[in-house]
């Protein structure tokens, strides 16, 4: 799986802690999602594509290999 969360964060310039607050999670956790390291929950990562406004398959898609 991989993700734009890292893009996302500089478009809306904020940091990870800042978004991690945001939705609940630790620091760590946004930053091991941004590194391809841990893949969130369904409900985490719902929350962080509300966060941005946008929809979840724009933040996070499959890879082909998924």
């Amino acid at each position: 799986m991989k993700n734009n969360v890292r893009v996302e964060r500089a478009i809306k310039d904020i940091t990870q802690q800042e978004l991690a607050s945001a939705v609940g999670v630790s620091r760590q956790t946004i930053n091991s999602i941004e590194a391809c390291r841990y893949i969130p929950s369904t409900v985490l990562a719902l929350k962080i594509a509300r966060y941005f406004g946008k929809p979840t398959d724009s933040i996070f898609s499959l890879e082909e290999n998924d």
